[in-house]
């Protein structure tokens, strides 16, 4: 059987912040954004053991999301914005999940629908670390998980004629208990894409970026974090 989903999604956070807290790449005083989904709360929890055994101390965290921003409030750990004169525009770590990710460890992020918030961090952070579970290894992008692609409401339709040109099947993202679109935490839409045929994720994301009425897409190109994946073997692979 091996391990579950669930369990591979602790393991791997849990490697992720000891190791990096063991080599010195997690340390008291340091300015770190903390990511959204059913990947990165372990990791949020786990940073928050280290700092209530007294590891860490006078951590500042940046959340990408509500989800993130009541977990951290809940655990004790002190949020700021990036805005805030404490974190001055800069981070020295992002931790956060992935719904995949490529053998040259490009990702596709934003199932959360926090893609924009999540981008915002990890571009603006020195350092930038993914757990994931085996699941999320993929061979290529584009054609398995969708492309998240968040939206200006009233560009809907030209931004849908725009990536249909680009070879992508478009569809509104609705909520789940709730009647209508999925509405992110900045109020804008979400497209769900896909391409019948792998896409290079680097070129695609400066192209559907360059779209007018887009606000962001869900491909992580421009910056290459180190990936923490756990097998159901009870493994983690580093790379």
């Amino acid at each position: 059987m091996g391990i579950s989903k669930d369990g591979q999604k602790i393991l791997a956070a849990t490697t992720a912040i000891d190791s990096l807290i063991k080599e010195g790449k997690i340390f008291s005083g340091m300015k770190i954004g903390l990511g959204t989904g059913s990947t990165a709360m372990p990791a949020v929890k786990r940073l928050a053991q280290r700092i209530e055994d007294g590891t860490l101390k006078d951590i500042k965290a940046v959340a990408t999301s509500f989800q993130t921003t009541l977990a951290c409030e809940e655990l004790g750990i002190p949020v700021y914005t990036l805005n805030d004169r404490a974190i001055n525009g800069t981070l020295d770590l992002a931790i956060d999940g992935a719904d995949e990710i490529d053998p040259d460890n490009n990702l596709i992020k934003g199932g959360g629908a926090a893609l924009l918030r999540e981008k915002i961090i990890a571009y603006n952070s020195s350092n930038f670390a993914i757990v994931a579970d085996s699941s999320k290894d993929v061979k290529s992008l584009g054609t398995g998980f969708a492309l998240p692609v968040e939206i200006i409401a009233e560009a809907r339709v030209p931004v849908i004629k725009a990536l249909e040109k680009l070879g992508a099947e478009c569809v509104l993202r609705e909520g789940v208990k709730k009647a209508g679109p999925v509405i992110t935490d900045n109020g804008n839409l979400i497209l769900d894409c896909k391409w019948k045929s792998p896409v290079n994720p680097h070129e695609m994301e400066e192209k559907i970026d360059g779209i007018i009425g887009v606000v962001e897409c869900g491909f992580f190109t421009k910056i290459k974090p180190e990936v923490f994946i756990a097998k159901s073997d009870g493994t983690v692979e580093r790379r």
